[in-house]
């Protein structure tokens, strides 16, 4: 390619005499110098990108989730430093219970639209009423399905399923009769082939972060494809243990060992080779209550390893579904079985996105009694209850901006999230609700809300059995992620302060910051409190309200450590946020510790391991007299106690 003539009226002949040998070499090689003109010859040379289309979007041209559509892919796929963006960035959290007990399991396969939606672009993208999922403490297992032959999950799924210690499942899947075409070529044959497909796919899991397979073949087998099919099976399992430390291979209820395409509804001699090459059993959705008297004897001490699939749309004969889910769900547990959701996103594809938030809790708060919790021990422990999405961007409470948008990979740990009707004060309830109003990181709060009895003293926040560690640091801020709404149930219906200035996040250290550090006693508005443990418990925090106008909270100096008494950032009375009800309440937060008596920040209340919501959680020492009160306790973030 000729550069371009570089000509100067009277000057081209001194530049191409003053053009130095070494400097010609170093920059442009003088082609022809006539009368004054010097022409200049640059070779530009291009090579072919090296990134495939399907790793952009051909509209945006943003990068995207992708998946495999066949089994040359398949077999071709090979990892590259091209391909990281789209390899998870958050690990799997640590959990309690570990996700091998024998307690019921609960898996959610996720199918909407065959996949890779808004959801496949990895740096988010400005949709305004996008599909979340947020109630990851109720579950263990994520698939996502699509009818592609290698579904990867997109990396926004995988980062925001790790951070709440919920494993991740991609989908191998063949299907009418092109899948039976596509089993024959590298089942029907020598081992290398189902051999070389086993170890592809352990790598895919491998390099893009993710947990592991299910195995769904509904096409018809021959008798050799059939036969080599448990054979893929366990290869598949041993290449995930070495690849992937915890990888689960399941194996959806479809082909017979005979290579016959009938679904069972049920774990029994005709598919129990599968069963036991796998991790696992996800069955098909068309079961009655004689299949799971039936499958007790046959699962034996793998009850758990049985995933009972629920249909949420309620296709064909089914049990439950929609807002009826809970009465399958109520059987399966009741003969000790896992169960399967499969798409829970009905809420948002049949009821619309005008009232999703709404209704998704709505969903999942009928099927909570039925749900085991399990609780992240992973530190440090933090969260501002962020969904991933949000109509504005905020950082440390300011709203950076202001437009809607949608990224799973900036979701936060959840809550779990309740709508508690309290019997002893009439009309009184508390619920917990995603608020997208307001937020400190990320684009919503964590809002409490509700109608508190008048013998009610205390309402808090307890996060259960936390991980081991020496102490549990809070800090507060005048905007925070916890969000409080509540009217007391008294003839004034007087709102309480709407943004309480103590709340999570919180950081679970293994180590204490001195009572003096972080700025403590610095002017902001920041403040740290620390929490040691006890060996009989732990002790409580408490956010309270009591029924009196205007309650300012004193300060309590501690004798033992240098915080001051007057520490900056705490809501008095003056400080609390202003509301126009004649009579507005001020927040009295205390903290109780038998080291230090009562101090005067209070936001969290964990108790002993294994307490129910609805248990009073008592002080490992008592402390001193004050007005007896029923407590309201909010759900904690798991319950550990409830099984193992």
């Amino acid at each position: 390619m000729d550069g371009g003539r570089r000509d100067g009226a009277g000057s081209g002949e001194k530049r191409g005499s003053e053009l130095e040998p070494a400097a010609a070499k170093r920059s442009f090689l003088p082609a022809m110098e006539s009368q004054g003109t010097t022409v200049l010859h640059e070779t530009v040379s291009y090579a072919p990108h090296p990134l495939p289309a399907r790793q952009f979007d051909q509209n945006t041209t943003e990068p995207i989730s992708f998946y495999l559509s066949s089994l040359e892919e398949l077999l071709a796929w090979k990892p590259t430093s091209d391909d990281d963006f789209n390899v998870a960035t958050m690990p799997l959290a640590n959990r309690e219970p570990p996700l091998h007990s024998k307690r019921p399991r609960t898996l959610v396969c996720h199918d909407m639209k065959n996949g890779y939606l808004e959801d496949r672009f990895i740096q988010g993208s400005a949709s305004r009423d996008p599909y979340v999922f947020y109630h990851w403490q109720h579950i263990d297992i994520f698939v996502y399905f699509s009818h592609h032959l290698v579904t990867i999950p997109p990396v926004t799924w995988a980062n925001a399923a790790h951070r709440n210690s919920v494993s991740v499942l991609g989908t191998f899947i063949t299907e009418w009769t092109s899948g039976g075409q596509l089993c024959e070529a590298f089942l029907a044959g020598e081992a290398a082939a189902y051999h070389a497909v086993a170890v592809q796919l352990g790598r895919i899991a491998h390099f893009y972060r993710f947990d592991g397979w299910l195995v769904n073949i509904e096409n018809t087998l021959s008798e050799a494809a059939a036969r080599n099919l448990p054979l893929f099976l366990r290869d598949l399992r041993e290449q995930l243990r070495r690849d992937v430390p915890g990888g689960l291979v399941l194996w959806y209820d479809s082909v017979l060992q005979s290579g016959e395409l009938q679904w069972q509804n049920e774990l029994n001699e005709k598919n129990r080779v599968f069963f036991d090459a796998c991790d696992g059993l996800f069955t098909n959705y068309n079961w009655k209550e004689e299949h799971l008297e039936r499958m007790g004897a046959q699962a034996g001490e793998r009850l758990a390893d049985v995933y009972v699939g629920i249909d949420v749309f309620a296709r064909g004969e089914v049990v439950g579904g929609g807002f009826e889910t809970d009465k399958a769900l109520h059987l399966i547990r009741k003969h000790g079985f896992s169960a399967a959701i499969f798409a829970p996103g009905w809420v948002y594809e049949h009821l619309g996105k005008e009232n999703f938030l709404h209704n998704e809790n709505r969903f999942w708060g009928l099927l909570a009694e039925l749900l085991p919790t399990h609780s992240i021990s992973t530190l440090p422990f933090s969260t501002c209850f962020c969904l991933g999405m949000g109509t504005g961007r905020f950082w440390a409470g300011q709203e950076e901006v202001a437009r809607p948008w949608y990224n799973l990979s900036a979701q936060e740990i959840q809550p779990l999230f309740t709508d508690q009707q309290e019997p002893g004060g009439a009309g009184s309830w508390l619920r917990t609700r995603c608020s997208l109003q307001d937020a400190w990181n990320g684009g919503s709060c964590l809002l409490i809300e509700g109608i508190i009895p008048r013998e009610a003293g205390h309402v808090a926040v307890r996060c259960q059995r936390p991980p081991s560690s020496s102490c549990l640091c809070c800090t507060n801020w005048r905007r925070s992620c916890l969000r409080w709404q509540l009217r007391w149930n008294s003839p004034h219906g007087t709102l309480a302060p709407a943004m309480l200035a103590t709340s999570l996040p919180c950081r679970v250290r293994s180590r204490a910051p001195p009572w003096g550090s972080h700025a403590a006693g610095q002017a902001g508005n920041r403040s740290v409190t620390r929490l040691a443990r006890k060996r009989g418990g732990w002790d409580a925090w408490h956010t309270s309200a009591p029924p009196q106008p205007h309650v300012s909270c004193a300060p309590f100096p501690c004798p033992n450590c240098s915080v001051p008494s007057h520490r900056a950032g705490h809501p008095t009375s003056a400080s609390a946020p202003p509301h126009p009800a004649p009579s507005p309440l001020r927040a009295a937060q205390r903290l109780w510790t038998a080291e230090h008596g009562w101090l005067d920040e209070a936001v969290l209340q964990t108790g002993a391991a294994g307490l129910r919501p609805a248990r009073a959680v008592a002080d490992p020492v008592t402390p001193p007299a004050r007005p007896a009160r029923k407590a309201l306790l909010l759900p904690p973030w798991g319950d550990p106690g409830a099984g193992c």
